[in-house]
């Protein structure tokens, strides 16, 4: 079993990996006198967008530069910088979603995004910026994206928005014009592995369904760790073997995924589950020793792969869902 891990927050992230050339392009821009009032982080989650924002912000409103942490790199020991790190900076604004009743709420509120213009309408109280984040800017509503609109279409003097996006094609097209874009690219698999050896004290095939699970995003392979991907990626393999799981452990997991409270976010786990099945099908699709059972496996794998979008678009009971995908399963294997 792999040892427990706590991610680390973005705001805490010092050591940035992998990402020389957004770290240029933004130093350059500030060198030159030309820093773009608004940036666009673009790319796959888990790739250290939130991250970068908080070391743009901390080399914006901080004095101590430390270049073992790189080109923009400061010291843990800034004043500004401690404050940034504890989430108290009378200058630093960060929009996420907000906890409901059991869980984060779908959207960034207008109510939310309206605030960002009262925060620009003063001069920065400690430092030469005020800085909002947005993480992320895909969870904008129509309302919210309108009201960002009208933020970007007014450049506030010495503000400076990171809008972090998982999704950028979802944007509006004024919300993207209005920006400058910075893409961070999926790491290698072999930089990835590299990166869960120093962090993770966890066996070489742990290593390697994480890896494979990743898709190149570090971030993202300690998350799925935290979130118990491992074992659920164990579980998706028991369901592709014979002989079955016992029907005790089926049901256990039915009522895993169908409930939904602060302790256990089934919608959460059943997500996790269908990635790594849909991942494991697609092995068996490749490797199965005849065309025909190929493509069963392919076909499956085809429906299943937009699964939890349909669940949770038309509310079907996730339970329920798992066990048509269990007796599905039961003619394959």
């Amino acid at each position: 079993m792999p040892e427990p891990l706590t991610l680390t927050h973005p705001r805490e992230s010092f050591a940035f990996e992998q990402a020389e050339g957004p770290d240029q392009a933004f130093a350059s821009a500030y060198q030159k006198n030309r820093l773009h009032h608004a940036w666009l982080l673009c790319g796959p989650q888990g790739l250290g967008k939130a991250s970068f924002a908080f070391r743009c912000a901390r080399f914006l409103m901080g004095h101590d530069r430390d270049p073992r942490f790189g080109t923009l790199g400061m010291s843990p020991d800034d004043a500004d910088v401690r404050l940034i790190t504890a989430g108290s900076h009378p200058d630093l604004l960060v929009l996420e979603r907000e906890m409901g009743e059991s869980k984060l709420k779908k959207n960034i509120s207008v109510d939310a995004v309206r605030e960002i213009g009262e925060f620009f309408s003063k001069a920065p109280s400690r430092s030469a910026y005020r800085v909002c984040i947005i993480d992320s800017v895909d969870d904008l509503n129509v309302n919210s994206a309108n009201a960002l609109l009208k933020i970007l279409e007014e450049p506030p003097h010495k503000g400076i928005l990171f809008l972090i996006s998982h999704s950028p094609g979802r944007l509006l097209p004024t919300i993207r014009s209005r920006c400058r874009r910075l893409t961070f690219l999926p790491w290698t698999d072999q930089a990835v592995e590299a990166f869960l050896r120093k962090r993770a004290d966890i066996d070489e095939e742990a290593i390697g369904r994480l890896v494979r699970l990743a898709h190149g995003a570090p971030g993202r392979a300690l998350s799925l760790m935290e979130e118990g991907a491992l074992e659920m990626d164990a579980f998706a393999g028991k369901l592709l073997e014979k002989p079955l799981p016992p029907r005790s452990e089926l049901m256990q997991a039915a009522a895993m995924f169908k409930s939904s409270s602060a302790k256990n976010d089934g919608a959460r786990k059943f997500a996790t589950f269908m990635m790594c099945l849909t991942d494991r099908l697609h092995e068996r699709a490749l490797s199965t020793e005849t065309p025909q059972k190929g493509q069963n496996y392919s076909q499956l794998w085809s429906r299943l792969n937009q699964a939890v979008g349909e669940v949770e678009a038309v509310n079907l009971d996730r339970g329920d869902y798992f066990w048509s995908v269990y007796n599905e399963l039961a003619t394959l294997s």
